[in-house]
């Protein structure tokens, strides 16, 4: 696939909109660079928000915080991981880094502290209450139990809580009665732990839509993820952000296709007119949804352009009606300009969000940063 497409991000819009959300949060900013920066290379991601100004970077894996801490240029720059067994090798060796944990149970609050022990050197953590997502996190009736137990920990010096955290289930949708609700469990989240004479310097729980529409959640820090690529959760809420990466391809080729003729799996389209067929080599394993058939544009010679039945594995079609398209003429699938669809264009067709778009791009289309030079590490 290398040669017939690209996905170039642009690392001054990155800049751009860490300097922007910074101007809103007013604190401290965790960059969320899981999943490979959400599409876009995690490590160039994560170098390029420090650079901006972020102070600390969110992973999900071990092997994403052992990446990322392990580089020189990141050394110093605090990296937090939050999926994690009780029983995973390694746990000491991570600690060992001065990678930050997030905690979210029992089980994982023992193994951090017995994988201090072996590592020599106290496991900073962030400690996790669930507020109301019912999905990672500490459950309430448990938060006093946890808390006593991690403060016996910090007292044995294990470990040091360094973090209270949680994360809100609909903070994209303005005016939903669980985010009251979660900010008031979380306040009494943080008075448990209080009480238990835990006093973390970090109280977290804004995502990139609180972040910009409700300054309660703000807290002393912050954790952008969408947002900081251009995409902004809560568009009623005014952010001046520019989508970082843009999606191209070529036309593989053309050929002259009469009216009535079926196009693609299923022919669930049909010719209304003879057209001009453009064949585009992406497909679903390149992260085309294959849920925006029958519905999906692409930029092409000048215009939008409908795409034609089902997206394939490899390929789709467009329709160009009789203009003349010609072979290796570009495909703009995602882009920055007015005309050009954008992550929000393929969440809308796709009935799914921006998040979903970017994260599935495939990995045989080639991230280049930077007007198309790919960084020292390949990533």
């Amino acid at each position: 696939m290398s040669g017939l497409a690209k996905a170039s991000a642009d690392w001054r819009r990155l800049a751009h909109n860490v300097e922007a959300l910074a101007a809103v949060a007013g604190v401290p900013m965790m960059a969320m660079v899981k999943a490979d920066g959400y599409g876009h290379g995690m490590v160039p991601t994560a170098r390029v928000a420090v650079e901006a100004g972020c102070a600390a970077l969110g992973v999900v894996t071990l092997r994403e915080a052992w990446r990322l801490k392990r580089l020189p240029d990141l050394a110093d720059t605090t990296v937090m991981a939050f999926f994690f067994s009780p029983d995973q090798p390694g746990l000491a060796e991570v600690i060992g880094e001065g990678i930050e944990l997030g905690v979210s149970s029992m089980l994982q609050l023992d193994a951090v502290a017995a994988a201090a022990e072996k590592a020599g050197r106290p496991a900073r953590i962030h400690l996790k209450g669930d507020t109301g997502m019912s999905r990672g996190g500490v459950a309430e009736p448990e938060w006093a139990f946890v808390a006593e137990a991690a403060a016996k920990h910090q007292a044995a010096g294990s470990l040091l809580v360094v973090g209270a955290w949680s994360h809100m289930a609909c903070a994209d949708e303005i005016g939903h009665p669980a985010n009251a609700d979660q900010k008031a469990a979380f306040e009494r989240f943080l008075g448990t732990v209080a009480a238990s004479g835990l006093e973390p310097e970090l109280r977290h729980l804004a995502n990139s839509a609180a972040l910009i529409s409700d300054p309660e959640t703000r807290y002393d820090m912050v954790r952008p993820g969408i947002a900081l690529y251009g995409y902004n959760p809560v568009p009623q809420f005014d952010v001046d952000l520019q989508p970082v990466i843009e999606i191209r391809s070529v036309v593989m080729s053309v050929k002259r296709v009469p009216e009535g003729t079926g196009i693609s799996y299923g022919h669930t389209v049909h010719l209304e007119r003879d057209s001009n067929v453009a064949l585009v080599p992406l497909g679903y394993a390149d992260g085309v949804p294959r849920a925006a058939s029958g519905k999906a544009e692409v930029y092409l010679a000048g215009k939008r352009r409908r795409v034609l039945g089902r997206i394939c594995m490899d390929q789709f079609m467009v329709d160009c009606g009789d203009d003349a398209v010609k072979p290796g003429e570009p495909v703009i699938l995602i882009g920055a300009g007015e005309q050009h669809p954008d992550a929000d264009d393929w969440s809308a067709w796709a009935g799914t969000i921006p998040n979903d778009v970017l994260t599935g791009i495939g990995s045989r289309v080639p991230r280049l940063w930077n007007r198309g030079v790919v960084p020292p590490d390949g990533a």
